[in-house]
């Protein structure tokens, strides 16, 4: 593996893949089938161009957009870790009332795979997408308050597939439900230590239709203290909202890093896609 990538081993599949090359060959033609030729050619060509465009720009509803969609399953291999889980984060106007937050990364999971990183629950509802790699890092904010895991989970699944978890996700209100809160990531000897199940307080999951992959969060106290019952961030960032992790800023410390890290993955995949200038 080249250096500066993620150096992380083999999940449950390995992604597969193979490059066909076409040759194509000519023959002299007569003066009058050279013309007819020539304007066979020059209309496969534009119709060509077109094709090869629609494929560099990934525009929806076209190969292009399988195209995107594919490179973006890939990405967990190919982009360096501090591109995917960059050591600091800014987060301007994450935090409550809009408040600043600066997270810095403690630690990045090594190979796992998804074995032991989802409830069983959770793990039967991602089960329909499968899981080709999962990534995570755990992230603290400036006072060493909070520590928060954020994970991407590059799935198995086409474009169909994903876009009908994100479905069931919003049809059922899947994201708000308790017993389908992720796992964190406790890394020994830093703040995030005592990071485990019974310290989730706030989590935010989302399932992206553009790409093969689940972004999701959950944030706690970094003393170890027991959350109690944890909280969507959806709901503990709302205005109003009085419970312990909403006064406490949990459910902003989940979605805001969330919300980056999910925007540098859309970034980057948009950047490897996009057609050369």
């Amino acid at each position: 593996m080249a250096p500066g990538t993620t150096g992380l081993g083999m999940g449950f599949g390995d992604p597969e893949g193979h490059d066909r090359r076409a040759r194509a060959t000519g023959r002299l033609v007569r003066p009058r089938v050279a013309a007819a030729a020539a304007c066979m050619v020059l209309g496969i060509g534009l119709i060509g161009g077109a094709v090869t465009g629609s494929w560099l720009t990934g525009e929806p509803g076209r190969p292009g957009a399988a195209s995107g969609f594919a490179a973006a399953g890939a990405m967990w291999h190919s982009v360096p870790v501090d591109q995917l889980f960059p050591p600091t984060v800014d987060g301007r106007g994450a935090g409550p009332g809009g408040a600043d937050r600066t997270w810095t990364r403690v630690a990045v999971a090594p190979d796992s795979g998804c074995a032991g990183a989802f409830d069983p629950l959770l793990r039967k509802v991602l089960a329909p997408v499968g899981c080709a790699r999962l990534l995570r890092a755990t992230y603290t904010d400036a006072t060493q308050s909070y520590v928060t895991t954020v994970g991407l989970l590059f799935t198995k699944a086409d474009a169909s597939a994903m876009t009908s978890l994100a479905t069931r996700y919003e049809n059922e209100g899947l994201a708000r439900r308790t017993d389908l809160v992720p796992r964190p990531y406790a890394a020994k000897g830093t703040v995030a230590a005592a990071f485990g199940d019974e310290q989730r307080a706030a989590w935010t999951v989302s399932v992206l239709t553009e790409a093969p992959v689940v972004v999701y969060a959950v944030s706690g106290w970094a003393d170890g203290r027991a959350a109690g019952t944890p909280q969507a961030a959806a709901d503990a960032t709302k205005s109003g909202a009085t419970t312990p992790v909403a006064q406490a800023g949990l459910g902003n410390e989940a979605q805001g890093l969330a919300d980056r890290i999910g925007r540098g993955l859309r970034q980057t995949v948009k950047s490897a896609t996009e057609e050369p200038s």
